[in-house]
């Protein structure tokens, strides 16, 4: 059993595997099974793959907002480079390619189940999902095309002038203030169209 927790990759596949093996039990159960043919499956499967994206996308958000930031004004100057160099990177891969993960799967799922154009266009019924995916979208937009590129400079993956090293990791932390204030709203939003009362707001 240690083996599978010293390396996070057997971890992965282990929960994978125990996920497997949690849905297989409880199909025998009820005396039915997983059918691969079958629309209400896959877009089940795909609204966990949107689930888990998306608490890693808002967890690193949290994360750098609730934890990284507030801590490094703390930390010795000789010791940043840990952050910098080392943990921050990783932290923004995960962070970016969540981001677009969960937005893919969130549009996957919306046409799998029918009502990509009708929330996007915030109709009734499907405002509070709409809302929701219209917040999510421009939190996306500003990971790919305002923090990753302004923190690339900000943490020397480009080279830039002090000045402008200065510049862009002050525009990367408004941006991902500006992400952690539109991911409150958002989440309400995705929450929200699960409950008959709050759905059409």
């Amino acid at each position: 059993m240690g083996a599978i927790f010293q390396s996070l990759g057997r971890t992965v596949v282990a929960g994978i595997v125990l996920l497997i093996a949690i849905i297989v039990a409880v199909k025998a159960m009820s005396l039915g099974g997983v059918n691969l043919g079958d629309h209400s499956w896959w877009a089940f499967f795909d609204r966990w793959l949107h689930v888990v994206s998306g608490v890693m996308w808002i967890g690193l958000l949290w994360y750098f907002n609730f934890v990284q930031t507030p801590s490094m004004p703390k930390i010795p100057d000789d010791q940043k480079p840990a952050i910098t160099k080392v943990i921050a990177p990783r932290a923004l891969f995960w962070f970016r390619w969540s981001a677009l993960a969960t937005v893919v799967t969130g549009l996957i799922l919306a046409s799998m189940t029918g009502y990509l154009g009708d929330a996007l266009m915030l109709k009734k019924g499907v405002h509070a999902i709409g809302i929701g995916m219209w917040l999510a979208l421009v939190m996306a937009f500003n990971v790919w095309f305002i923090i990753w590129p302004n923190q690339k400079k900000a943490l020397g993956i480009v080279q830039v002038p002090p000045e402008e090293k200065a510049a862009a990791a002050k525009m990367a932390g408004m941006a991902s203030r500006f992400n952690t204030m539109f991911s409150i709203p958002m989440l309400f939003c995705m929450v929200a169209q699960q409950n008959a009362g709050l759905a059409g707001m």
